[in-house]
């Protein structure tokens, strides 16, 4: 398989001005995307990918990801359609269920998820291809909707979504998924199986970053942000080889975590020295995906100086 495209997250807890900075020096440095990472109740999506794209004219921007009952779906149409007729052919959408404590805290938590998923991104990317819309869906009531300035160049809308009832939705529905950190490739694989599309399928993963000289200095940044993903429910983390022995490592404490072979961790992230994440990249783009974005760490310093290391990681995949 070709090179993925690679790109960057931007951290949901990162000031907002702070992503002109990120957007300059991932184009200057020839990165391929930045996606935004929209959670409630932090920063939103639109507005930082807006404010992206204006700032740069190569880079494209990813939503990752937009609740599908945080906004009508009409309006959702408009954003993305106006943000791709802003910048044509660098937008990618994303919508995903949400986290439902959030939803419910909005008041806007649907009875049924995976129907409102589906409802809300088949109404979105006919609106977007321009048609001119009615749905009386269970969750999706629109009468004749069709949009002024639909996009000349329709940016492809994906599924952030886990579970295989999800995915299966996002195969009959969407351009294609994204998949959250921990994804390793047998989890991308999986994932593809259970989407089952008919036919093109974009599968973007988000990837975790950290790379240090020594890899165990990687390993122990890391452990506390696996024994995370450890502890609650996580499709990913199923899929891993060692899944079991992962979460038996768990229960000796996170010092165990940081013991673990290599080979485990690369199944996890780009994770290690700079060869383990690049080996970690192949990995993934052996199994399927077309994008990778990597997720820095909280901390806005460390996460600025990671921007180095993804610009290295494209230098050598290129």
């Amino acid at each position: 398989m070709s090179s993925p495209s690679l790109g960057m997250c931007f951290d949901r807890s990162y000031p907002a001005g702070a992503i002109s900075e990120f957007a300059q020096r991932l184009e200057a440095g020839g990165v391929d995307q930045l996606w935004v990472i929209e959670d409630c109740f932090y920063t939103a999506g639109i507005s930082l990918a807006a404010t992206a794209l204006a700032r740069t004219e190569r880079l494209h921007v990813g939503l990752g990801i937009l609740p599908a009952v945080a906004r009508n779906p009409a309006v959702t149409a408009m954003e993305l359609a106006t943000l791709a007729n802003l910048a044509p052919g660098r937008l990618i959408g994303g919508i995903g269920h949400g986290v439902q404590s959030w939803m419910e805290q909005m008041g806007a938590r649907t009875p049924s998820p995976l129907t409102t998923l589906e409802e809300v991104i088949t109404v979105v990317r006919q609106l977007l291809r321009g048609e001119r819309v009615s749905c009386e869906g269970r969750e999706v009531h629109l009468t004749a909707v069709q949009l002024d300035q639909p996009p000349t160049t329709v940016p492809p809308v994906l599924a952030g979504v886990r579970g295989p009832k999800s995915l299966a939705v996002a195969g009959r529905v969407a351009d294609g998924v994204v998949l959250a950190e921990a994804a390793g490739p047998d989890y991308v694989r999986a994932a593809v199986r259970q989407a089952a599309a008919p036919g093109a399928f974009r599968v973007s993963v988000f990837s975790s970053l950290c790379i240090e000289a020594d890899r165990r200095d990687a390993y122990r940044w890391m452990a506390p942000v696996l024994a995370g993903w450890l502890s609650s429910p996580n499709p990913a983390i199923d899929a891993h080889p060692h899944a079991d022995e992962l979460r038996e490592r768990l229960a000796g404490g996170e010092t165990a975590l940081t013991e673990m072979p290599r080979e485990w961790w690369l199944q996890l992230g780009a994770i290690g020295t700079f060869d383990d994440a690049l080996e970690h990249l192949a990995m993934l783009a052996d199994a399927g995906a077309h994008d990778i974005s990597l997720f820095p760490a909280p901390e806005l310093e460390v996460a600025r100086a990671q921007i180095g290391d993804v610009v290295r990681l494209v230098a050598a995949l290129r």
